[in-house]
């Protein structure tokens, strides 16, 4: 088998590497230079565990070809678009980056190939995309041409293992799509299961819908903790101790592609307008939380004051910066008047090293849990304001100095 991988981001060039270490000769498209001239020198672009290695071993293989060019895709048998998927502003898909290469691949488009959607979309879209190509091209879907909606659902960090063992859903248009895209993902072992593309998409979506939710609640748990000035992880710790039906998290600043967005997915066409929405701003209310409480025990007043803001990535250990709260946090202290450092051990732009952003600092705020703020409480003066609401400190309190611990314990 042969297979183009359309889009070369965190989701596509794994999976391109992957289908290459299968034996499968792969088309690499990816309209961002910088990434192919990093993939060519043999450097990956952004950090996902094991896939260095992964890309040296096929690179040396010779099974994968890389382009700029979208209509080169139509020279395999299997074309996979791994595209960005974003939301308007009024909450609202926007599928122009669908479309386009679509409209790309429309020309050149042949009988007997598959067309796999592997991004995130909307309820509807894959049938949309059948019938787009119908409309234009004349063919028919399920028959002479196969169109399907194969999720990813893998965890950043995660994807060489989980590639091989999560079931791989599969939702084809018509009689024969749903077998032909799993004739490509069965080569990585996992169970194919096969469903609707409707069935595909919702599974998707509201797979990230439930984690988003899930943190919701131990985040404005810690809001109204605040309240009533009481501690939030002794609470969350009353609620699951040795209780069956418990299972609380703790909270934390939850945002990213994914979670952050993936929502506006279904609440475009909602039953419940509102409801997934006040999700998301719990959420997005948690910065503006920890800015009022450096404020309230720091004086009533950040300006001039320095703040440290430590990790800047979404997620814990991970050097994706997309969609992170840390950067809605910053704001927020400079429309204070704070003087705000930053630092984050996996990023290399526009983060000031460890020591550089503590000397000083009146604050530190950790805004992502990354293991390695584990040590942190050692490293700082007794009078200084440590803000941690993941607890990665082992602090046990959102807002705390080293003297109110101390006599607290």
């Amino acid at each position: 088998m042969n297979v183009a991988v359309v889009g070369l981001g965190r989701v596509g060039l794994p999976l391109a590497l992957s289908f290459a270490d299968r034996g499968l000769d792969v088309i690499g498209v990816e309209r961002e230079s910088a990434v192919l001239e990093q993939v060519a020198a043999g450097r990956m672009p952004y950090r996902e565990t094991g896939t260095q290695e992964l890309l040296e071993r096929v690179l040396e293989s010779g099974r994968l070809e890389t382009t700029r060019t979208v209509q080169d895709a139509a020279a395999a048998d299997h074309i996979v678009l791994t595209l960005g998927t974003p939301a308007h502003v009024h909450i609202e898909i926007d599928m122009s980056q669908i479309q386009q290469v679509v409209d790309d691949l429309l020309p050149v488009l042949r009988d007997g190939q598959s067309l796999i959607l592997r991004s995130t979309v909307a309820p509807g879209t894959t049938d949309w995309v059948a019938g787009y190509i119908e409309q234009r091209r004349g063919f028919r879907v399920g028959e002479d041409l196969f169109v399907a909606h194969v999720p990813e659902r893998i965890a950043e960090n995660h994807f060489l293992e989980e590639i091989a063992t999560l079931p791989c859903i599969v939702g084809g248009v018509g009689e024969g799509s749903g077998a032909k895209a799993a004739e490509l993902f069965e080569v990585f072992g996992a169970e194919v299961v096969q469903t609707t593309p409707v069935q595909a998409e919702l599974a998707k979506i509201w797979t990230n819908i439930l984690r988003y939710t899930q943190f919701a609640l131990p985040n404005l748990l810690m809001m109204e903790a605040e309240q009533y000035d009481a501690n939030v992880f002794e609470v969350i710790d009353l609620i699951n101790r040795d209780y069956p039906r418990g299972g609380i998290a703790n909270p934390g600043l939850t945002a990213g592609a994914c979670l952050r967005k993936d929502f506006t997915f279904s609440e475009e066409r909602s039953s419940a307008p509102g409801m997934l929405l006040a999700v998301s701003r719990v959420h997005e209310t948690v910065p503006l939380f920890l800015v009022k409480g450096l404020k309230s025990r720091l004086g009533g007043s950040l300006r001039d004051r320095k703040i440290a803001v430590l990790g800047l990535t979404f997620k814990r250990d991970s050097d994706d910066l997309r969609d992170s709260l840390s950067f809605k946090l910053v704001r927020l202290l400079e429309r204070e008047l704070a003087h705000v450092a930053r630092h984050d051990p996996h990023v290399s732009v526009g983060s000031d090293p460890l020591d550089t952003a503590l000397e000083g600092a009146e604050a530190v705020v950790v805004a992502t849990n990354h293991s390695g703020f584990e040590e942190l409480l050692g490293r700082l003066p007794d009078d200084v304001l440590l803000v941690d609401p993941w607890n990665v400190t082992g602090s046990g309190r959102v807002f705390s100095t080293v003297r109110e611990r101390a006599a607290v314990e």
